[in-house]
């Protein structure tokens, strides 16, 4: 799924007053933290992330393995903060995100 500009552009204003509901910290990606992000996107489909790294390099590396191991899309990285979205099966209509705008 690759999103056009004007999708991008759509889902950065979405985001924008979004706060961050899942923190990657020093460990990565692990199974809990993965959990976490999977519940996210399915409940919420446009999520921001927030990498406490403080290497740019590295950062970039847990958001693509965030990404890779969710199915997700970037949509944005700002910093530390990376909006990701992936579409839900069944979208709730009261925690999404998109549906709510």
């Amino acid at each position: 799924m690759s999103l056009s500009a004007a999708q991008r552009r759509q889902y950065r204003a979405i985001a924008h007053d979004l706060k961050p509901v899942v923190q990657v910290g020093d460990n990565g990606i692990s199974e809990g933290l993965q959990q976490e992000l999977e519940r996210a996107l399915e409940d919420h489909e446009l999520i921001k992330v927030k990498v406490a790294s403080t290497d740019r390099e590295e950062r970039r590396e847990l958001i693509d393995e965030a990404c890779e191991s969710t199915g997700a899309e970037l949509v944005q990285i700002i910093g530390k903060v990376a909006v990701l979205l992936r579409r839900a099966t069944e979208p709730n209509t009261k925690l999404s995100n998109l549906r709510q705008r």
